[in-house]
């Protein structure tokens, strides 16, 4: 949800705003005369009220006076003006829902930062981590040693749900909870996060707080009769969490992070990576979340960037950081950040993590706030994935492969690991 009075203020910003989105401005001057249109009814609105209250004084004075006659001329009058009062209150209250419907369609701000592009081809490479490693062989993809090892089976998960789903055996399925536990461990012990057990079904004023719905709806798998979805990502129930909430100050930041699993129907995403685990419908996932001062966001930000890039420094998995566009960036964000990890046998860099900062867009639609001493402000929300668990198998798989066809195990895991 965006401040009203932020686009009066600056309506040419919010339209520069869409256009860097790739999106029409057109529905700026549409808010902009929904807005004057409200303003206007409401003014009409308190004006007849004023009205009333005259009329009612004017005739509790005529009662005293016993001017009955005047008594019901002025009832009539009132009448009148209690049925223009109601005709304008529904009026008003339509346009005021249509007016938020219209205004949970639209993205949030942009960061000065966000460089402007018109698709991911504009994205900003800032940082590259590790070596990228050298097979004195042709490396294999990671479907490829999978179902060698016999550790991914493709056929079994489309025999049980349907194309893009999976079944992991034996060391697969050991590597899969390995890899997030590892990633739970190092949030809490070191990065200072609260580790929560979220459902993983959420009722739809969740998905409309994080800005899934209404817009992006046909995305998401819902249970209609029950009025749930499953969660795309554990963002979702963890920002939700503080749903109609005050915080107080002292409370900041609020660092929560949670392993789930994550259900996506990548309608928009046909044909695209079919083969392997890199876009399937049901993946896990470990999520952070943090709930900051607005003040505070941007250093927050930063911070779990290096969160993320922390899981990958101990893997020892060459990764690259690239700030998004205004043309890739999601819808809630004002900035956002890629994490790509290399994947040698598929020869490309995968997104295996995005940490974004939501400013006080998800924050107003949820209404979180904060209570200081100057008082009650918006909440700033941060996530990020911490990382995406079956594209860091897929990363171990193709990275740590060896000619022999079997593949080592990172150190840091090796813990987490009973291997028979």
């Amino acid at each position: 949800m965006l401040d009203i009075k932020k686009i009066e203020k600056n309506p040419d910003k919010f339209r520069e705003t869409l256009k860097k989105r790739q999106q029409s401005d057109s529905i700026v001057d549409e808010l902009l005369e929904m807005i004057k249109t409200s303003k206007k009814k409401l003014s009409k609105i308190e004006e007849l009220r004023s009205l009333r209250n005259k009329e009612s004084k004017e005739i509790g004075l005529l009662l005293a006076n016993q001017q009955i006659e005047e008594v019901e001329k002025r009832k009539e009058i009132t009448k009148k003006i209690n049925e223009e009062i109601e005709k304008l209150e529904k009026e008003y209250n339509t346009l005021n829902e249509q007016l938020e419907n219209l205004l949970l369609t639209l993205p949030n701000w942009l960061d000065p930062e966000v460089p402007y592009g018109e698709d991911a081809s504009k994205n900003v490479i800032i940082k590259e981590h590790g070596q990228i490693p050298q097979f004195s062989f042709k490396p294999k993809t990671h479907y490829e040693i999978g179902e060698q090892m016999g550790i991914i089976d493709f056929e079994k998960g489309i025999q049980l749900a349907g194309s893009r789903f999976y079944t992991y055996f034996d060391l697969g399925a050991k590597l899969e909870r390995a890899i997030m536990n590892f990633m739970l461990d190092l949030h809490t012990q070191k990065n200072g996060y609260k580790e929560v057990w979220v459902p993983v079904l959420i009722k739809d004023f969740g998905m409309v707080t994080t800005g899934q719905y209404p817009k992006f709806k046909g995305e998401y798998y819902q249970l209609e009769k029950d009025g749930l979805s499953l969660i795309p990502t554990a963002e979702v129930p963890l920002v939700n969490l503080f749903y109609n909430q005050i915080i107080n100050e002292e409370e900041l930041p609020i660092k929560l992070t949670a392993g789930t699993s994550c259900f996506r129907r990548e309608a928009g995403a046909a044909g695209k990576d079919t083969k392997g685990l890199v876009r399937v419908h049901q993946f896990q996932k470990v999520e952070l979340v943090q709930i900051v001062h607005p003040e505070n966001s941007q250093i927050a930000h930063q911070e779990m960037l290096r969160h993320a890039e922390m899981v990958l420094q101990e893997l020892k998995l060459p990764y690259r950081i690239v700030l998004l566009c205004s043309g890739d960036i999601g819808a809630t964000a004002i900035k956002t950040y890629d994490i790509e990890v290399w994947i040698p046998g598929m020869e490309r860099w995968l997104e295996i993590s995005s940490v974004s900062n939501c400013s006080d867009y998800q924050a107003r639609r949820g209404l979180i706030r904060i209570k200081t001493k100057k008082g009650n402000v918006y909440a700033h929300t941060l996530n990020g994935s911490g990382l995406a668990v079956g594209r860091t198998l897929i990363a171990i798989l193709e990275n740590y492969q060896k000619e022999d066809g079997t593949v080592e195990i990172p150190e840091a895991l090796k813990k987490y690991l009973t291997l028979s």
